[in-house]
């Protein structure tokens, strides 16, 4: 079958706006740079993943907010670090018609400041708390690098969950909670990750720590999906969400954010591809079986109504299918599913209705197997697990070959992917790092980091490991 212009293993990043592109999930036309329109194809991919982030919500009682786009500039301001790590990426509004606003509002670049001073009127007794929020919405920063649709854009499809707690301590089990949510939806995207603890100059805008989410990109780039926010009372104090004690006392409330936006696409892309198109984990693939009839003349009609049999028991088991009947050639039809990286192919033709067989042909490896008509729905569904499974473990292989950790920065220069230093401590020496190897800290690992060895830098006993990598 027909493959891509450019290979994935010769230029990846070329490759990824090809595929992006040829399977229909974004029109990057639009007039206003890094503001692209969702196609109908990723629109539905991307409403799966929301799926899965919403049912991990409801199982952790997480209640759905929708708060206003545009916040306005006094709220803003309220958080001074906030101010100073998102000020240079805001999109402002400063007329309503031709008049002038009074106050200048922007379009939100993440929602704390629009969120916070209503919390403050929410919450009122301990008995309010924990308040445990999300929203699915779109977010906007000006990105100043070049563009790339899902990784870099101006306009984010973004998740993000607010809560709000009664002290350190219960935020610290949000966190655990986060942890784990986040790999439950990444084991159904056969997506592994590396969490990281970034470095305090590298942290979010107002928050106390921030762990990072990492997968890797076959390009041997990190790509970061999503982030945890721990911001003790930072937000609660300028915001006043505060909240009277079992004691008749009144104290501040310790918060959490954690987040995850579009770059989920991008990861599915980069991770799972190939020179064909597309290859979708079938948790959130739109497609998850495509049914090609083979239609030769005088037997058109019971390859059809098996075909829909077929079709039917498949939705029966929710298994999301269609029948492509259009008047092209099977090939055509095969490259375009392929190109949409659908899961399972399955072909009836008129002697596998002979034979009361199908043809079930898989997308990750092109392997073929006629099975037995009768209860084909539910081979269907153990190759659909099997094939999920064998994604993980392919990207497993690619994150865990690329993780290294070496004691010299002449051994981390001979690496790809993600380098594990030791670390003293001192900012200047990881920056001396980076710029050395040409890349990004990542940071800490979150356990396991102690650390018996020397900074290469400046010979200091080593504090933690230190994590580096190029990075989109």
């Amino acid at each position: 079958m027909p493959e891509t212009k450019v290979k994935k293993s010769e230029d990846f990043n070329e490759w990824y706006n090809e595929i992006v592109e040829l399977a229909d999930l974004c029109d990057k036309r639009y007039p206003i740079k890094g503001m692209n329109i969702w196609r109908p194809y990723g629109w539905k991919l991307m409403n799966h993943v929301d799926r899965l982030i919403r049912d991990e919500m409801i199982k952790t009682n997480h209640q759905e907010v929708c708060f206003p786009l545009l916040i306005p500039e006094s709220y803003f301001k309220k958080e001074e670090e906030h101010i100073e790590g998102f000020g240079k990426e805001v999109f402002w509004v400063t007329h309503a018609g031709l008049t002038p606003l009074e106050e200048r509002w922007l379009l939100r670049p993440t929602s704390e400041t629009a969120m916070y001073p209503i919390f403050s009127l929410w919450i009122r007794s301990h008995t309010d708390l924990p308040l445990k929020t999300f929203q699915i919405v779109n977010t906007f920063r000006y990105e100043t690098k070049q563009t790339r649709a899902f990784i870099r854009v101006r306009e984010i499809h973004f998740f993000e969950a607010h809560t709000c707690h009664v002290d350190f301590t219960d935020a610290e089990r949000q966190i655990q909670e986060d942890k784990e949510i986040a790999d439950h939806l990444l084991q159904k995207l056969s997506l592994p990750y590396v969490f990281s603890k970034r470095p305090e100059w590298d942290k979010f805008a107002g928050a106390y720590y921030t762990i990072s989410i990492d997968v890797l990109m076959p390009s041997g780039r990190t790509l970061q999906i999503g982030s945890i926010h721990q911001y003790r009372d930072n937000f609660a104090k300028p915001y006043e969400i505060s909240y009277e004690t079992e004691k008749g006392d009144h104290s501040f409330c310790h918060q959490t954010t954690y987040g995850m936006s579009e770059r989920l696409l991008g990861a599915l892309v980069g991770v799972h591809g190939d020179n064909k198109g597309l290859v979708m984990p079938p948790e959130v693939a739109p497609l998850q079986v495509v049914i090609i009839p083979i239609i030769f003349k005088g037997k058109e009609q019971t390859v059809l109504e098996t075909s829909r049999t077929l079709q039917n028991e498949l939705l029966e088991e929710n298994i999301r299918s269609f029948i492509d009947d259009r008047d092209i050639t099977p090939g055509n039809k095969y490259y375009d599913w392929e190109l949409k990286g659908v899961p399972l192919r399955v072909e009836i033709g008129p002697r596998d209705v002979e034979k009361n067989a199908l043809t079930l042909v898989r997308r990750d490896s092109g392997l073929k197997k006629s099975i037995p008509i009768t209860n084909a729905e539910q081979m269907i569904k153990t190759e659909l697990k099997d094939l999920e499974h064998i994604l993980y473990t392919n990207a497993e292989k690619l994150l865990k070959d690329n993780m290294h950790q070496v004691l010299t920065i002449e051994e981390a220069t001979q690496k790809t992917g993600i380098v594990a230093l030791p670390w003293c401590g001192n900012k200047d020496c990881a920056l001396e790092i980076e710029n050395v190897l040409e890349g990004n800290t990542l940071g800490e690992p979150i356990e396991n980091a102690g650390c018996s060895e020397h900074c290469p830098v400046c010979g200091s006993p080593a504090k933690t490991w230190m994590r580096y990598a190029r990075s989109y």
